[in-house]
């Protein structure tokens, strides 16, 4: 890949670290992005801010995690990126934040996954949690990357959710989607609870979902 095309795919994470602070999903220096780039991968750098980001804080890595490009160290979960890439490859980019409403859901230990809205089935079905293990450590990856041979977005028991796309900006848009179904799902909970969908609504979700993507 060019010089160019990597500096476009850097201007990519930049923008996009940016709109996830302006909506505060990703406060302080919590949180990481991460674009497939051929065989390897551009991650932000450990202990950076989404919302500030500049060139020099994306580090270009191998699927073995060593640096290529860059003088600083990668995202201290660059493994687990690196293990959802090697699982999904149709997922080019990752997005993992410390959203307020999703992240309430991730420390309550409860998956979103009631079918309570036609959006959050249609590009989700569920979000499960995986459990808790030390950010950055090896246990994270244990618990969490097999998730994904079944779904898109996983929770992060007391930690936040991490999501994965065919790029960049879907997995913004998924990320945007979770946290507000997060936040519809709890203002339910406060009025009494929703009323879920049946499931013959739920199969005709499916059936869409079916005839969108062929």
């Amino acid at each position: 890949m060019s010089r160019n095309n990597i500096l476009e795919i850097k201007k990519s994470i930049i923008k996009y670290g940016a709109k996830l602070g302006e909506k505060n999903m990703s406060p302080a220096t919590s949180g990481n992005i991460s674009v497939r780039v051929e065989n390897n991968i551009l991650i932000t750098a450990s202990g950076t801010c989404l919302a500030d980001l500049s060139e020099d804080e994306i580090v270009l890595m191998d699927k073995h995690a060593n640096v290529i490009e860059g003088s600083r160290k990668p995202s201290s979960e660059k493994n687990l990126h690196i293990a959802i890439y090697e699982m999904r490859p149709d997922i080019n980019a990752i997005v993992h934040c410390h959203s307020p409403y999703a992240s309430a859901f991730a420390v309550c230990q409860i998956p979103l996954s009631k079918p309570i809205i036609s959006e959050n089935v249609f590009y989700f079905g569920e979000i499960p949690v995986a459990p808790y293990a030390l950010p950055g450590s090896d246990k994270l990856v244990e618990n969490t990357a097999k998730y994904f041979a079944k779904h898109d977005a996983v929770l992060l028991a007391n930690h936040g959710i991490i999501i994965g796309a065919k790029d960049l900006k879907n997995a913004y848009y998924l990320m945007e989607t979770a946290e507000t179904f997060a936040q519809i799902y709890l203002n339910s909970m406060l009025l009494g609870g929703a009323k879920e969908l049946c499931k013959e609504d739920i199969e005709e979700i499916y059936e869409l979902k079916k005839a969108m993507l062929k």
